[in-house]
């Protein structure tokens, strides 16, 4: 896994709260086990008319967002089933940081295995912040995890809390995995005893 510093990116604004996993990413395209590809299906059925058009009202569509690294939600963001396919489709999109007041339990942990950073602020922040990204479309914003702040240009910042363990994770991009294999010599010795 990728190890994750810092990003400053176009912030996309989803102003719905109780996106659900399903909508994120629907039944339809979780016949894949890669990571990739998927940016393809991420809301579909919001992305696309009936027809299978591209929905021009919809945010991602639009020029400004077509390219952003950093999603701005509302709480409850990633509930529904546990597809861990919907975190690898927005990393697939290019979507690295999802913020919010709040997230699903089992999204926000796929984020962390999956090597995204979901930040938690308080809802008068995120308030804040869709209220910056609309009166600048194409908003850049800054989070930084070694300091746990959002940060906007102008100097506007946030402060977020975030557990130790998963920060480290993120910082030197250890996912399950890379956290068994440091113990690979103690497991060797083990399997040689038995």
């Amino acid at each position: 896994m990728k190890p994750f510093h810092s990003i400053t990116a176009v912030a996309a604004p989803l102003d719905r709260p109780n996106v659900d996993t399903d909508q994120i990413i629907p039944k339809q395209f979780l016949k894949s086990i890669v990571r990739s590809g998927l940016a393809a299906g991420l809301f579909y059925d919001w992305r696309r008319l009936p027809d299978g058009r591209p929905n021009p009202d919809f945010v991602l569509n639009q020029p400004l967002y077509q390219r952003a690294g950093i999603l701005l939600a509302r709480e409850n963001f990633g509930c529904g089933s546990s597809r861990e396919h919907a975190p690898w489709a927005l990393k697939d999109f290019g979507i690295l940081c999802i913020i919010a007041p709040s997230f699903a339990d089992i999204f926000y942990n796929n984020c962390f295995k999956n090597g995204m950073l979901p930040v938690i602020l308080p809802a008068d922040a995120v308030d804040e912040l869709f209220r910056a990204a609309a009166a600048r479309p194409g908003l850049q914003i800054t989070v930084d995890l070694a300091a746990q702040s959002v940060s906007l240009a102008e100097g506007r910042g946030f402060h977020f809390e975030l557990d130790a363990y998963r920060k480290q994770c993120l910082l030197e991009g250890l996912d399950d995995i890379a956290l068994t294999l440091r113990h690979e010599a103690a497991i060797t010795a083990f399997e040689a005893r038995i």
